[in-house]
């Protein structure tokens, strides 16, 4: 336990060294495919069909290689009910979206390239429409990486793959305890994997 407590506290010096340098804002515009993934729950599942992603996001770096971003995502997508016969319950009536309004934090990898790799992650939340339930808003988290190619312009692509998902309640289940039926709520997750480019605009 020492050894990694040393190890963080290298790292976060490390960052620390370079925190005097001027950060600068970038305007990221984001595209992806995203994949689709099955939502299971207590009487039947969900299917949120892949589809295209689209977004933009505010970056602004507090040190060299750090940053945080707030950003805008949507997927408009069929997300097909089935019953727990394998019937489908909203047929003709499934079409639906996903917005994700997340703040992020980036780190790069930055060794002075054209190419630099990085790492980020972020949480917030997930805002479900649908034509049965209307919009819904629930918790959700971000996991990503990719590379950042520069270019001799205020204009850098990246290309990155991603991990989405959201946290929403889906009824309650009640179990009985030694006092009695302790009623718990339920929950369901869903996890898309996506594969895009961002576009940025760096403003000094």
């Amino acid at each position: 336990m020492k050894n990694y407590s040393l190890i963080l506290i290298a790292f976060l010096f490390s960052i620390g060294i370079t925190a005097q340098d001027k950060g600068s804002i970038v305007l990221d515009l984001y595209g992806s495919y995203v994949f689709s993934d099955r939502v299971e729950f207590d009487y039947g599942h969900a299917t949120i069909n892949d589809g295209f992603e689209y977004g933009i996001g505010l970056e602004y770096f507090i040190q060299k290689s750090t940053s945080l971003e707030l950003k805008y995502l949507r997927i408009d997508t069929a997300m097909p009910f089935y019953g727990t016969a394998g019937v489908q319950l909203n047929a003709g009536d499934d079409k639906g979206a996903i917005n994700y309004i997340l703040i992020d934090g980036n780190y790069y990898f930055d060794k002075g390239t054209k190419v630099t790799p990085y790492l980020g992650g972020g949480i917030g939340m997930g805002i479900l429409e649908s034509p049965q339930s209307g919009s819904d808003t629930n918790f959700a988290w971000e996991i990503k990486g990719g590379v950042k190619i520069k270019t001799a312009s205020v204009v850098s692509i990246s290309l990155q793959a991603s991990l989405q998902s959201m946290i929403a309640a889906a009824g309650t289940d009640t179990y009985w305890g030694y006092y009695g039926p302790v009623t718990v709520t339920d929950y369901a997750h869903s996890y898309q994997f996506g594969l895009g480019a961002v576009i940025g605009f760096n403003f000094k």
